[in-house]
């Protein structure tokens, strides 16, 4: 079992076990396995196959295994049964396997609702673009599905180098040709493109809810209180979003059992308006970011089986220095 190797720059080394030290337990013969099953068997037969792949994973899924129950324990306020560990990650191994449809265009029995479409319409239609911030909470790809109902919608994810080269490794494995736009920040020509993708009217999504070794410039951690502990989160994706002056909204798909998702979105933060000083912007940044960290929060709590992040989410937060809010904008 992986988790998505995605999100923002901006964090200090990692702690023994963030994320990024953990060894990948699928590859890319098990991910054309799964496609293969997925493709030639149907949905129907490969949803039979999680089942054994799920409970193998509760008792021998080492780290990550741990990870969840105690995420559970957390979100829960209370020690997970057996069943609950198990749901956790078989919600997981579900919204793993639906990538495949979902990145063919093809729903396959599966019903998308939505939430908030009319906040996502009306950002759309000053042709600006916006950015999307989502978090390892369902499923990113569901938005692929909103596709069939507003042609020329354009859709891309946006990260940084080493993590799209592994994202794009991974799925070229699920689907060869499942046509997903990856815009890998690092190099000056990628702000450029983002912009024009932007400028175009198209939407780009990034996932903001993990950190990566490297600090950046132009992006801080901050320690914020996240489900009863502080946790680590970046400020990069919306200082990207101030700096291009962007809209951004908060964007998941929701995994609620069978072949049922609900696409969320909920407005963020508009850093379109031009002439704010750096305090301002800060303060704007700051807020959007709480915003977003208040609505995860929110998400764990109202469905706790869709948070993916399989490892230990708060012990990065202990090397982060405690940053004062900046000053309230005039």
């Amino acid at each position: 079992m992986t988790a998505d190797p995605t999100g923002p720059a901006g964090a200090p080394p990692p702690a023994p076990d963030a994320w990024t030290g953990q060894r990948e337990r699928s590859n890319l013969a098990t991910l054309r396995l799964m496609r293969w099953i997925a493709t030639t068997l149907g949905r129907p037969v490969a949803r039979l196959v999680l089942w054994p792949i799920a409970l193998y994973f509760l008792c021998f899924g080492g780290t990550a295994a741990r990870a969840s129950r105690d995420y559970l324990a957390r979100v829960l306020g209370r020690p997970p049964t057996w069943v609950e560990r198990y749901r956790h990650i078989h919600h997981f191994a579900a919204t793993v396997l639906d990538r495949v449809y979902f990145l063919q265009g093809c729903l396959c029995g599966i019903d998308v609702t939505l939430r908030g479409g009319d906040d996502f319409d009306e950002a759309l239609l000053d042709g600006q673009g916006m950015l999307l911030i989502g978090a390892h909470v369902g499923s990113f790809e569901a938005l692929r599905a909103i596709g069939h109902q507003r042609s020329g919608l354009k859709v891309a994810m946006v990260m940084y180098e080493d993590n799209a080269r592994r994202i794009n490794e991974t799925l070229q494995a699920l689907v060869p040709n499942g046509g997903l736009h990856v815009i890998a920040l690092g190099r000056l020509e990628a702000m450029l493109q983002l912009r024009q993708w932007l400028d175009d009217g198209g939407v780009a999504g990034m996932l903001a809810d993990r950190t990566l070794p490297g600090a950046s410039a132009r992006s801080h951690l901050h320690r914020l209180p996240f489900l009863g502990r502080p946790a680590a989160f970046s400020d990069g994706p919306f200082r990207l979003a101030a700096l291009l002056r962007r809209r951004v909204m908060f964007m998941t798909g929701l995994y609620h059992g069978g072949g049922r998702y609900e696409l969320r979105f909920v407005p963020l933060a508009d850093f379109r308006r031009r002439g704010a000083g750096p305090a301002a912007q800060d303060a704007a940044v700051q807020a959007a970011l709480q915003h977003y960290v208040a609505l995860l929060e929110g998400l764990c709590r109202e469905s706790p089986y869709n948070w993916f992040n399989f490892f230990d989410f708060w012990a990065a937060a202990e090397e982060v220095p405690q940053v004062a809010p900046p000053p309230a904008a005039p």
